[in-house]
């Protein structure tokens, strides 16, 4: 048996990611075209690699099908009930960087802090006769987030395009969404609540609880972690 790591499958997390592990002496790289899904692992033995989408990676630890994964630490809480029961966070990798925020219409002048939100929200509510919708990919993050500091009378709405311009097109009334510059968001002309950063995301390396630790799986792991530098739970 060997120790299955999965990572992001293409783009700028796959290289950096390869570039990280790369610098700490474990060289990664793909198998063949690019839409092969396996790659090759050296400099450490019983090390296999298997690629997969960013999204997917979250649902893979959990069910034990790979030993460890590197995703954005946003989707394993938002994908994950408990997710600190499911996995564990061996290593920050330093990019990747994102906030999930809360932002709502430039025009809505009065409004900076979610205690504006929740204002609003009520106002909305009692003049519309619905709630105020929040368009968002991040259901588990946001839920939990505006339980904790006290927004109520509003709904969230399931966003899987492009978040931003659900307000222009009238479908959301704010967005709850992952951005690294916010020139997005001002392009669509909203703006980011002051108090409303959710998460502040990066790519991580989370090992699965619940995969098979075989005494072949746990020799890779303590080999694998001597040579990142890391340590195990």
């Amino acid at each position: 048996m060997s120790l299955k790591i999965g990572v992001p499958s293409k783009g700028r997390l796959m290289e950096k990611t390869f570039d990280w592990f790369g610098a700490r002496g474990v060289t990664m790289s793909r198998n063949g075209a690019e839409r092969e899904y396996s790659g090759a692992v050296e400099g450490i033995a019983d090390v296999e690699l298997v690629l997969l989408s960013a999204g997917e990676i979250p649902r893979e630890l959990a069910a034990g099908r790979i030993h460890l994964g590197v995703t954005g630490s946003d989707l394993v809480r938002d994908k994950l009930a408990d997710w600190n029961q499911q996995v564990a966070e061996l290593a920050a990798l330093g990019f990747g960087h994102a906030d999930l925020i809360i932002a709502v219409p430039a025009c809505w002048i009065d409004v900076e802090t979610l205690d504006d939100l929740d204002a609003v929200a009520s106002a909305f509510r009692a003049r519309h006769g619905f709630r105020l919708r929040i368009a968002t990919k991040y259901h588990r993050l946001v839920r939990d987030f505006l339980t904790e500091t006290g927004v109520a009378d509003y709904q969230l709405v399931d966003s899987q395009g492009a978040t931003e311009g659900t307000v222009k097109n009238l479908t959301a009334e704010a967005v709850a969404d992952i951005t690294s510059t916010g020139e997005t968001l001002r392009a669509n002309h909203l703006k980011i609540l002051g108090d409303a950063v959710i998460h502040r995301s990066q790519a991580t390396l989370f090992l699965a609880r619940a995969a098979d630790w075989g005494a072949a799986e746990t020799a890779a792991m303590a080999a694998l972690a001597a040579k990142l530098q890391i340590a195990t739970p």
